[in-house]
Order: C-alpha cells, then sequence, then structure tokens
C-alpha cells in the first residue's frame, strides 16, 4: 500500500498562520537587506527607532540634534550594512553607530546645548538616579522636572569618554558586556567609567538630591 500524507486538520492553516505572526530575527532582516529589500530595513527602523532616539537625545540633550542625529545613525547603518559580519548583535552595531554619530556632534558643538523641559527623560537603569514620584503634590511636581532639568544638563556636562558609558548602561539599561561591545572597549573599562561618571553626576546633582533627603 502507497504511503500518504495525513489528512490535514483545522488546526494546521492555524499553526501555519501564527508561524507567520511571529517577529522576523534581526538576523534574517539583515539578510534581506544585503539582497535589496527596502522593506526589512523599514522593519528594522520600526524595532529600533525610539530605542535610537533615546541615546540620541540623552547624548544630545535637545530634540532637535536628536532627531538629526537618530535619521544619520539610521542613513549609516543602511549604508554600511553590506560588509555587516554578525560579529556582533544587529542592534548593538546599531548603538555603536549612534553612539559615535552622537559624539561627533558634541565635539562640533560651539555653545552648550538646550534642555527642553517637555521631553522625557527616563530615570530607569541600574545603578542609576532615583527620583520619587508623588502626583498628588505640585510642589513635588516641579522639584522632579528641576531634577530631572538638572540630570540632563550634568550628563550634558560629562567628558566624551564617560557620557556614552553612563547613557547605555545606566539610562538605557544595557548590560556592562552590551556597552563593551557598543563602545569596543573592556567590560573592567566600562565598569570604570561608569563608576567615574557615577560620581561625577553625584557631584554635580548634590544639591538637587538633597531635597528629597
Amino acid at each position: 500500500m502507497a504511503n500518504r500524507l495525513p489528512p490535514q486538520t483545522d488546526q494546521q492553516p492555524k499553526a501555519l498562520a501564527e508561524l507567520k505572526k511571529l517577529p522576523v530575527p534581526d538576523t534574517v532582516l539583515v539578510e534581506r537587506v544585503k539582497t535589496g529589500s527596502s522593506e526589512a530595513f523599514e522593519e528594522l527602523v520600526r524595532r529600533y527607532e525610539h530605542k535610537i532616539y533615546s541615546i540620541t537625545y540623552r547624548m544630545l540633550g535637545n530634540p532637535e540634534d536628536a532627531r538629526e542625529a537618530q535619521q544619520e545613525a539610521f542613513l549609516r547603518a543602511y549604508r554600511f550594512l553590506p560588509k555587516f559580519e554578525f560579529k556582533s548583535s544587529f542592534y548593538t552595531w546599531l548603538y555603536r553607530i549612534a553612539t559615535n554619530v552622537s559624539l561627533t556632534k558634541l565635539r562640533r558643538r560651539k555653545e552648550p546645548p538646550t534642555v527642553s523641559l517637555d521631553e522625557p527623560i527616563g530615570d530607569e537603569g541600574s545603578g542609576g538616579l532615583e527620583i520619587p514620584d508623588d502626583k498628588h503634590s505640585p510642589e513635588t511636581h516641579f522639584k522632579r522636572r528641576r531634577l530631572k532639568d538638572a540630570i540632563q544638563r550634568a550628563i550634558d556636562e560629562l567628558p566624551p569618554d564617560y557620557k556614552p558609558v553612563v547613557v547605555l548602561r545606566d539610562m538605557e539599561g544595557l548590560p556592562n558586556e552590551e556597552v563593551s561591545e557598543s563602545l569596543g572597549i573592556s567590560v573592567p573599562a566600562v565598569k570604570s567609567r561608569l563608576h567615574r561618571g557615577r560620581m561625577m553626576l553625584r557631584e554635580k546633582l548634590g544639591k538637587y538630591m538633597a531635597e528629597y533627603e
């Protein structure tokens, strides 16, 4: 008797449909971009545009420069993606580009950046500065706004060697290993710069933090 394929059940088309809904890995999208798929690159942009803007904003301190750096980072990524060799993850490679673009813009500045109080500045991240939350107190709300402004200004004033480490580790929450890959420095160097960067921030923010003690 000839072998027969098992009859298709109603569950099989549903299972295939669910598989199609699963997110395509970055590696697959990168390979598609290399073969000329603009749709694949648009998906990569969609996945990481908010994270990259978060980095460029915290590095540069104002929305206009941050958006410009974000766009430049994606343009560079698209230009050099054919040479990407998967020695690191795509997003680590992209973070490195965004950080380098931001640092280049910082070096070209002649005046200190302005900071918008309306832009969100997150306070998440291991070892980061914690801001008490009291939505029912107008006075506390005002103090929080002042502290967020002060944090961004303090980050703006960090030396170039320390700013990217603090932003990626404390603001973006990346582990030390990924910060190391993104910046092309050793893990011990990450820890050393992070410690010194945090000390600088706490020194600059001492008078603001005292308001919450």
